[in-house]
């Protein structure tokens, strides 16, 4: 159930999430495919945060979150397993484009991640809208 007093933030992260994803788009398109997939990461981390405060959860680390989105949402078959690979894969080649210097994102998995990184925002929004949170 939706917290009453949640709905604003919740509007304000996913507004959040949107920034980094037409973010993760232009540096796409401009071939900065490391910072496109950083900022595809950010994006779902903060839908995904969005969705656990509509159930009144909030954590402080990205492992709690991813594991407690897991938990709350993959595990009670609302989104499909699908997610918990995406969302980890996501994470992982963030940690590549901001941390490794050897190795590189490529076109091909930018673009992935850029489309899987919409289709979640886009699920996570559908299922708060149903839930009654005006988006």
């Amino acid at each position: 159930m939706i917290q009453g007093d949640n709905s604003e933030i919740i509007k304000l992260m996913l507004q959040k999430a949107e920034e980094k994803l037409i973010t993760a788009e232009i540096d796409l398109k401009n071939e900065r495919y490391d910072d496109s997939i950083s900022r595809a990461y950010y994006a779902v981390f903060h839908a995904i945060s969005a969705i656990l405060l509509s159930k009144g959860l909030h954590y402080s680390t990205h492992s709690q979150v991813i594991g407690n989105f897991n938990k709350e949402f993959v595990k009670t078959k609302i989104f499909p397993k699908s997610y918990t690979k995406i969302i980890q894969r996501l994470f992982e080649e963030r940690q590549i484009g901001d941390y490794d210097f050897e190795s590189k994102i490529t076109k091909n998995e930018a673009e992935q991640n850029f489309n899987d990184t919409s289709k979640i925002i886009d699920a996570v929004k559908n299922y708060l809208n149903k839930a009654g949170i005006k988006l």
